[in-house]
């Protein structure tokens, strides 16, 4: 596989992953926090995961695995990038798929400080009661302020969304929204980052319905491969599916490793 051209191998495993999973896929995927910050060109990657256990009127348990691979050219002006996050979880004797995610992205460097983007994303949030969520989109990065210590980036891309709800009846939107971020990494030393993220967005013809998403993650390296991570995710979404909550946050930690 290692000789194959990235972007057959991206090809080969997302239709391997579409295929074997059901149409159950997290709101908003912060690629922000799992691109890897690195001039070493060829493959890169990491492996995930979290577990919770909470115990109420039932006992709770919550695994999340989380995949990340990449691909940058030796030219380092292509990268490839294919995220999979699939969580599990189970209440006294009844189990179920809380969420799972399969997001690729392509992005070209311009010049220093531009780099164009395109993005497909199959997902799905039973909480959120989102039964399917097919996203394609498109737009500008930008490199606003970089050093060692600090990076400042920001996007504003165009998507396509179709989104099935997981209602009765089933209820269908076909719609195109903006979707713009900020994004700022701290490096306060080697071995730990701090990543924050803002995200918003809204639907192209009706600005008033909207989403915003805030992601802060610390990850804290340990040994050669290790990394704990602590994920802080908020979500508002002005008209979410059904009866769900506008307003969902998770805190979360996990431990990953990295090839």
């Amino acid at each position: 596989m290692l000789n194959m051209k990235p972007s057959i191998v991206f090809c080969i495993s997302l239709f391997v992953l579409l295929g074997g999973m059901n149409t159950c896929f997290a709101q908003i995927v912060n690629v922000e926090s799992a691109r890897m910050q690195s001039d070493t060109t060829g493959w890169m990657g990491n492996a995930g995961v979290s577990f919770s256990l909470n115990q109420s009127v039932k006992q709770i348990v919550d695994i999340e695995l989380d995949n990340h691979i990449q691909y940058k050219n030796k030219k380092n002006t292509d990268l490839w990038l294919l995220l999979t996050s699939y969580g599990f979880q189970k209440g006294g004797t009844q189990n179920f798929v809380n969420n799972s995610i399969v997001h690729f992205r392509y992005n070209h460097k311009l010049n220093p400080w531009l780099r164009w983007e395109a993005f497909t994303q199959l997902q799905n949030n039973l909480i959120t009661q989102i039964r399917s969520r097919f996203l394609v989109g498109t737009g500008p990065r930008f490199k606003i302020f970089s050093t060692k210590l600090f990076r400042l980036y920001a996007a504003t891309l165009l998507m396509y969304e179709r989104e099935r709800e997981n209602t009765t009846p089933q209820i269908m939107h076909n719609d195109i929204r903006n979707s713009s971020y900020i994004s700022f990494t701290i490096t306060p030393q080697n071995g730990i980052e701090i990543i924050s993220t803002a995200y918003y967005q809204p639907l192209v013809n009706k600005i008033s319905d909207w989403r915003v998403l805030n992601q802060a993650t610390v990850k804290v390296k340990f040994g050669k491969h290790f990394r704990f991570s602590l994920l802080w995710n908020y979500l508002h979404d002005r008209f979410p599916a059904g009866s769900a909550p506008e307003t969902t946050y998770t805190l979360k930690s996990g431990v990953d490793y990295e090839f």
